[in-house]
């Protein structure tokens, strides 16, 4: 079935080997596409997936549903799906710190905190310098323990992903040490800064600029190497008319990142290698905002795309740390 047929009859499962929705578009990708896998949709009814995070010690996916203030789960093991949290904060990016607790950001109480061993939540920021946060969004962490996460406006634009309000900062990327409880401004001047990754070696810092004039933006930092600080900011990929938002980095460094906006030939995810050349695509009968890697080899790429949970098995790993 080609893109467009499969879009708009929407979600139908293939039917033979390979997946006609995986495509190579370099020869680079046949080293990770396997062929005798296929895209399979693992729960549906949705109002806007978001945030997939995967705890490998209980083999299940938790996956933010913002306007539905809700994280929901899914379970490796049986396919059940049940609520995680209600009310949810309107919750968004979701990982696990380096201890396994699950580090959220919310867009309603515009704050990242992170869920205790015992279900407790912990605030570990709301506020800089005097001054609330807008809406977290996406959120990473580094090695050394430290929580990046980037902080545009979008959950103040109205009521349905969030609580309307005036925005008492401007849009920052952000490093805040656990240790010491001091954050600090890491990137400035990135218009609508989104999903955020590093590279396997930590050396690199993507983020996403989803509000990128003419065109949405992959941009690429350097890490110093005291671990803290960001230079030399430049565009990786200039998106042309699709729209990354989240997306995760594998142990050979390609960026798999989420696509489209109800274009068949675009809704999905697509893959970049370290060059920024762009090798792979799988198509999706939606758009695709953010995924993550796990299963019990971390070798399984969920896409949180709209309305569904999609899954894939791949020959590749994610990368630490996201």
């Amino acid at each position: 079935m080609s893109d467009a047929a499969s879009h708009s009859a929407g979600w139908r499962p293939a039917t033979c080997y390979p997946d006609p929705a995986i495509r190579a578009l370099d020869p680079r990708f046949e080293k990770y596409w396997l062929k005798l896998s296929a895209v399979e949709r693992l729960t549906t009814g949705l109002r806007w997936a978001e945030g997939p995070v995967w705890f490998g010690d209980g083999r299940y996916l938790l996956c933010s549903d913002i306007p539905n203030q809700r994280i929901i789960k899914w379970e490796e093991e049986t396919g059940a799906v049940s609520i995680f949290r209600k009310p949810s904060n309107f919750a968004n990016g979701n990982t696990r710190d380096r201890q396994g607790r699950l580090i959220t950001c919310e867009h309603g109480g515009r704050r990242v905190t992170r869920t205790e061993y015992d279900g407790s939540i912990t605030v570990l920021i709301d506020s800089f310098e005097g001054r609330r946060l807008n809406s977290p969004n996406d959120v990473v962490v580094k090695s050394d323990g430290s929580i990046w996460f980037t902080d545009p406006v979008f959950g103040l634009l109205g009521n349905y992903e969030g609580y309307k309000a005036d925005p008492e900062i401007d849009a920052n990327v952000y490093r805040l040490d656990v240790a010491t409880g001091k954050a600090t401004i890491v990137a400035e001047g990135v218009l609508g800064p989104n999903g955020l990754a590093f590279s396997p070696d930590e050396k690199i810092l993507y983020i996403i600029e989803s509000r990128g004039v003419p065109n949405r933006k992959i941009l690429a930092y350097d890490v110093s190497p005291s671990g803290d600080k960001l230079s030399d900011k430049r565009v990786f990929v200039d998106a042309g008319p699709g729209t990354p938002d989240g997306f995760r980095v594998d142990i050979d460094g390609n960026l798999w990142c989420g696509w489209g906006m109800g274009d068949p030939e675009l809704d999905g995810v697509v893959v970049f290698a370290p060059d920024g050349v762009l090798i792979g695509r799988i198509a999706l009968p939606e758009r695709c905002a953010n995924l993550c890697f796990g299963g019990v080899k971390r070798n399984r790429l969920f896409m949180a795309a709209s309305q569904s949970i999609y899954a894939l098995y791949v020959n590749t790993q994610g990368a630490p740390g996201g």
